[in-house]
């Protein structure tokens, strides 16, 4: 079943993140589906941490990217989803490649949603896995 009440294509999450965070990091928007949006991280000098690790700040940066974008564009016209609460767990570490995030909701309430956001590496391998409450605020 289709989630999103605002149009969405990788098109317009790339456009709407434009001079942010998320380009200066070089993270790519890469398919949206029906309940998903995935996106990935390149591991590179902009990205890692002093042991040539993709810095786990980086990884929370892809995942709340990815979980802030699900809750904008599942909102109603007009709503706006603001950050509550987010959680990683680093699983294995990578020094090369891409990581790759895909997010999909838990919970899409009215007040609040959960994202989960599971990280890959180019292996496939689980690198992290993320949760992001958000708050759904109304118009003013």
């Amino acid at each position: 079943m289709r989630i999103w009440k605002q149009p969405i294509s990788v098109e317009l999450l790339t456009a709407s993140n434009a001079n942010s965070a998320v380009t200066h990091l070089g993270i790519e928007f890469l398919e949206v589906g029906d309940d998903f949006i995935r996106a990935r991280v390149p591991v590179d000098r902009r990205t890692v941490q002093p042991y040539g690790l993709l810095h786990g700040g980086v990884a929370v940066v892809l995942a709340e990217t990815l979980g802030s974008c699900g809750a904008a564009y599942t909102a109603p016209e007009g709503h706006r989803a603001v950050g509550l609460d987010i959680n990683a767990n680093h699983l294995k570490g990578t020094t090369s490649g891409w990581v790759t995030g895909i997010a999909r909701p838990v919970h899409l309430g009215r007040s609040t949603q959960v994202w989960q956001i599971e990280l890959t590496n180019d292996a496939g391998e689980l690198t992290c896995v993320s949760r992001i409450t958000m708050a759904m605020l109304q118009p003013r």
